[in-house]
């Protein structure tokens, strides 16, 4: 096993109720109480945590859990803002890397971790966490190195090797001969290659050492030629080969079965997206390779909300599922990649398979991709913002309705007015 704190610090739907009430103890803020407890823990996507997952903290705890589930990040965070400070925010809150440093604004409204579990999560996970008071306020989640997951059926249909050590070699190359490998599969078969031209656009972004903002805190968005080579790249060889501009869509989740596309980037918590959305397709596999090296996409934090009814017990559901017994089967059950620095270094991660996909080595190829990434992409308050109106850009022009300097120069317009 290769994983280690030093080695991965350089990298970086609906409501499922659990209906078993029984008795908790002591309110938020101190007080106590004989009344059943009932906790609110929301999510997005699929962070790994099933009913059964949560029914076993009720059984050890004695605390209900009502999990709602946003349909995505962006939901979560339109929610999260609106209400965070003020009323209706569930006890324990997800909050997505990407808008983050945009929450660590307001960290003096969020409950702070307790002492005593300072230390458990990789280095750089947790430093991205604690405000300038040195108070860590949030509980890492996952981390989300990328491979490339790949339907085999596909792929050989189309010629393309099948073995996924093979098809890693296939993709051990930069960017453009992804984008190469990917014409060549919609020339021959007349499809789209992978799902679509917006992930290709986080996975590159995502290799940038700094992509909108400064460490200074100035905005580098228009003027950083990075960015807009990575537009460029985006809209003239991802577009082309992509089925759809961006994810999250009915019909994006609903190809996952119907083969639509051939190929997706893949952090670990995809995994449990697509065996959730296609659970009779037989051809999915993940290959232990990612252009230009490594890259991480997402990986998340619980926030418990300081004015919270049961702040006591939704501190207590929060370390519990970030625990590395706990992290470890999310990541059974989603893929989710653990950032806690002992379930990293367990022999069960590192013996890990996923019967979905082929019965690959998720734990293994995991890792390795985690240890390829180089840059830890600097996120400011605004990244979120920027990147979403640039994903807008290209979005655009996938659907015929700016051309290509159009798009960008609307964007440039659009980024000086946050």
């Amino acid at each position: 096993m290769r994983t280690s704190r030093r080695t991965i610090a350089a990298t970086i739907a609906g409501a499922a109720t659990l209906a078993l009430v029984v008795t908790g103890c002591s309110a938020g803020g101190g007080d106590t109480s004989d009344e059943p407890v009932t906790l609110t823990l929301a999510t997005f996507n699929d962070f790994g945590y099933t009913d059964e997952l949560l029914a076993e903290f009720t059984a050890e705890t004695g605390i209900t859990v009502i999990h709602n589930k946003a349909a995505t990040s962006n939901d979560a965070r339109a929610n999260y803002f609106q209400k965070l400070g003020n009323s209706g925010l569930a006890d324990v809150e997800a909050v997505e890397i990407d808008w983050f440093t945009e929450a660590m604004q307001y960290s003096d409204l969020l409950a702070p971790v307790a002492d005593d579990l300072k230390g458990r999560w990789l280095d750089w996970k947790e430093a991205a966490a604690t405000d300038a008071a040195g108070n860590l306020i949030a509980y890492g989640t996952d981390i989300g190195p990328q491979g490339i997951c790949y339907r085999s059926d596909l792929f050989a249909a189309a010629g393309l090797p099948t073995d996924r050590a093979d098809v890693a070699k296939l993709f051990d190359g930069d960017w453009d001969n992804f984008f190469t490998i990917g014409a060549q599969y919609t020339a021959t078969t007349g499809k789209p290659f992978i799902d679509s031209a917006n992930s290709v656009l986080q996975g590159i972004v995502n290799q940038y050492e700094l992509a909108y903002e400064d460490t200074d805190g100035s905005i580098i968005a228009t003027t950083n030629p990075d960015i807009e080579a990575a537009y460029k790249a985006v809209v003239e060889k991802a577009i082309p080969i992509s089925a759809y501009s961006g994810q999250w869509s009915e019909d994006w989740f609903a190809s996952m079965a119907s083969g639509e596309f051939a190929a997706m980037l893949c952090p670990g918590w995809m995994l449990g997206v697509i065996s959730g959305n296609a659970p009779d397709v037989t051809g999915w596999d993940i290959a232990d390779a990612f252009p230009g090296g490594g890259g991480n996409w997402g990986g998340s934090y619980l926030t418990v909300p300081a004015n919270g009814a049961h702040v006591k017990e939704a501190a207590e559901l929060a370390a519990w599922l970030t625990s590395p017994e706990t992290q470890l089967k999310a990541f059974t059950n989603a893929g989710t990649f653990p950032s806690q620095v002992d379930a990293l270094a367990s022999d069960e991660l590192a013996g890990a398979t996923n019967e979905y996909f082929n019965n690959a080595p998720t734990g293994t190829i995991l890792t390795d991709r985690a240890n390829a990434i180089t840059v830890a992409t600097f996120k400011g308050p605004k990244y979120f913002q920027f990147h979403d109106a640039l994903q807008n850009a290209v979005t655009r022009v996938f659907d015929g309705l700016e051309d290509e300097q159009t798009s960008w120069n609307n964007w440039v317009t659009e980024v000086s007015a946050f």
